[in-house]
């Protein structure tokens, strides 16, 4: 589908809710620009911007990154790509994140993955690496030959400490603190839009159609 207005979307899900794979879905069927907050915040890290150099020493106190400087990254990002149609990841994550983006641009959509706990949990610590190689293993969809050890090498596999039960269970509670009063927000401006599901693959034909229907009257308000 071409546009021909700019369409500005936000998605949201916690993590291990397939957002990446509906993200790149996303920009692949409707040519939307994906913008990650994780990719910008890492690029201007790695480039030692006075912003990046701000966030770092954020990140390395173990504090977070204040929202007034997280919203200036972003949307200087965004003007830099004022003319295009984008999706946006990983930000806003706060309400004064959510109206510093409001203030600069009309949000047209809000995409919120809602996945139970339970799915994500089960997805995230079923997840078992070969550190040396990098190789990732899923219990449920694709085990080791010999549990508990890698295929090639036959060397011992270890979780990551993000996907430990207790980490992941910590990470879900935090989200949903954290990004309850963001869908509320949005919920309020009447743009949400939850999709919810166990799998990505039953998820996904809900929010193509509901984009296409988006955009057809996106693009028929301006003909």
């Amino acid at each position: 589908m071409v546009l021909q207005k700019i369409f500005r979307a936000v998605i949201m899900g916690p993590p291990g809710s397939g957002k990446g794979t509906v993200s790149a879905r996303i920009t692949k069927s409707f040519g939307l620009k994906h913008i990650s907050s994780g990719d910008i915040l890492r690029a201007n890290i790695n480039a030692k911007t006075e912003l990046g150099l701000l966030m770092k020493s954020c990140i390395d106190q173990g504090q977070l990154v204040p929202d007034d400087v997280m919203s200036r990254l972003i949307l200087s990002d965004l003007r830099a790509m004022n003319q295009s149609s984008w999706l946006l990841d990983g930000f806003p994550r706060t309400v004064s994140q959510a109206e510093a983006l409001d203030d600069a641009y009309t949000v047209d959509s809000v995409i919120n993955l809602n996945v139970p706990f339970q799915t994500i949990k089960q997805r995230l610590t079923s997840r078992w690496i070969h550190l040396p190689s990098g190789r990732v293993y899923n219990i449920d969809f694709n085990p080791p030959k010999v549990p508990g050890f890698d295929d090639v090498t036959g060397e011992p596999l270890v979780q990551r400490d993000d996907d430990t039960p207790e980490t992941v269970t910590r990470r879900l509670k935090a989200y949903e603190t954290q990004t309850e009063p963001v869908l509320e927000y949005y919920r309020s401006k009447g743009v949400l839009e939850t999709f919810s599901g166990t799998e990505t693959n039953k998820i996904w034909p809900h929010v193509e159609a509901f984009l296409h229907k988006k955009l057809a009257s996106v693009n028929q308000r301006i003909a």
